[in-house]
């Protein structure tokens, strides 16, 4: 048997994470990502898909982010019919997220047409809510470390990865007609400390190791959280601003609302409204309950339950209360996806918010090269949103101790408990020289053999097993 993977994305990019595995005549794919921020990769998202969807056998996902997720609705529409498998909280969290995506392009696609700055006579979404639909019939589910068969020569098994509910790493064995080897995705890594997930978990053997990049030349304590929130939002309030936190819907907004809430009932910062601006994540809120087995042991989740539902929380369902929240002048919180600020109800949070000195945007996770984050925290001193540049007076901080990603040295005791070595590593999910000096630092420190990969390129990871 011969396995080739070919890099369709998360390839020297942070986002479209997508890796055609072939075994044989077997083709699936492992995660199905949309690319994110530069124009350069978005513009990927609209190429003809490289081989024929209806040609790929199954789908194996590790999460439910967009960027690993969210061109599904896209590549069943094209053609793809077979069985997407993830764990049960994956399955229920895209039934939020691909519907959330594809209603963003859609009234993107809207406002381009009624402002008239699109290049194209009739600019069209790239996928529509009835694409993300027809997903969610071909999701099938399995729990960690419950093994299941996508042929007779191949089985994978997911174990917990702890950076988003439901997150796996995912063991894929594939048996030959000599020996058996093992493919093993990391998947995003998270932290080992979190108040909500689990330390991911071990994994002993690989043979080929596709291994994530995010922070993988970064040290990023996880440090005090709600330090540096109390100090944010009482110096902002000091001023009698509003802290605007762009955040990520799932698993960031839940970690913020843990905090600010055990932060109002130390009295460490005073009782204010803390809006929740996000459909998706008032959704996806509730799902940590209803998967209550997914998370810590000793994370109280009737106390969480109780704080959502306290006078200091109010959760914005429709557009126009969320458009109200622009009146708003003083001593406030808005939480509003999405977390890169590519789109979503925080545009126009930001577009009234960067203009204004009493305000403060705290940007609490990792932003990729070409979003609006990424560009705030470079210093711009003006971003354009809806077709206007937007001055930045406001104030802009960043906080690394909310990451749902595991640091460099994180990834290293997590690749440290490996009893062999890997034949080969392959460094993915990284951007920029970082990517290189990260797996220049594990060839040196664990004498790995490790491989960057370009986009589209294929390589062979096993012949004649």
């Amino acid at each position: 048997m011969d396995v080739r993977v070919k890099f369709l994305g998360g390839a020297e990019s942070v986002t479209g994470s997508r890796y055609l595995v072939e075994a044989d005549d077997y083709r699936f794919l492992f995660d199905c990502g949309l690319f994110q921020g530069l124009k350069e990769l978005r513009l990927r998202n609209w190429d003809a898909f490289p081989v024929d969807p209806s040609s790929i056998k199954a789908v194996v996902l590790s999460h439910a982010h967009i960027d690993h997720s969210g061109y599904l609705p896209k590549l069943v529409r094209e053609g793809f019919s077979g069985p997407i498998y993830c764990t049960p909280p994956t399955a229920d969290l895209l039934e939020i997220m691909l519907i959330d995506s594809a209603k963003l392009q859609e009234e993107e696609t809207e406002y381009a047409i009624h402002k008239g700055y699109s290049k194209h006579a009739h600019p069209l979404p790239l996928y529509t809510e009835t694409d993300a639909k027809a997903v969610f019939p071909l999701l099938k589910t399995f729990h960690y470390n419950e093994t299941f068969r996508l042929n007779d020569r191949i089985q994978v098994t997911f174990r917990d990865a702890g950076h988003l509910l439901g997150s796996a790493i995912t063991e894929i064995a594939v048996q030959g007609n000599e020996q058996t080897k093992r493919i093993v995705f990391s998947g995003d890594i998270g932290r080992y400390q979190s108040e909500m997930l689990h330390p991911p978990a071990a994994v002993a053997q690989a043979d080929v190791l596709f291994i994530e990049s995010t922070y993988g030349n970064k040290d990023n304590p996880v440090g005090n959280p709600e330090a540096e929130l109390a100090r944010l939002a009482n110096e902002t309030f000091d001023k009698n601003g509003v802290l605007l936190i762009p955040a990520f819907s799932v698993g960031r907004t839940q970690g913020l609302l843990y905090h600010l809430r055990k932060l109002m009932k130390e009295d460490r910062i005073p009782d204010v409204p803390v809006y929740i601006d996000s459909p998706m994540a008032i959704s996806a809120t509730y799902l940590f309950f209803r998967h209550a087995d997914y998370l810590k042991n000793t994370f109280n989740l009737k106390e969480f339950a109780h704080e959502v539902e306290t006078n200091m929380l109010v959760f914005v369902r429709s557009n126009e209360h969320s458009k109200s929240l622009n009146n708003i002048r003083q001593r406030a919180i808005i939480i509003s996806s999405s977390g890169m600020m590519t789109g979503g109800r925080i545009l126009h949070h930001l577009y009234h918010r960067l203009r204004r000195k009493e305000d403060t945007v705290l940007i609490a996770g990792y932003q990729a090269e070409g979003t609006r984050g990424r560009r705030l925290l470079d210093g711009e001193k003006t971003i354009k949103i809806f077709g206007e540049e937007v001055p930045v007076n406001c104030r802009v901080e960043y906080t690394s101790a909310m990451s749902g990603h595991a640091d460099r040295e994180e990834l290293f005791r997590w690749m440290g408990q490996f009893q062999e070595k890997p034949k080969l590593t392959f460094t993915v999910h990284g951007e920029g020289n970082d990517l290189y000096t990260y797996a220049d630092a594990i060839r040196q420190r664990l004498k790995w053999n490790v491989m960057v990969p370009k986009y589209m390129e294929s390589v062979h990871l096993f012949q004649g097993i």
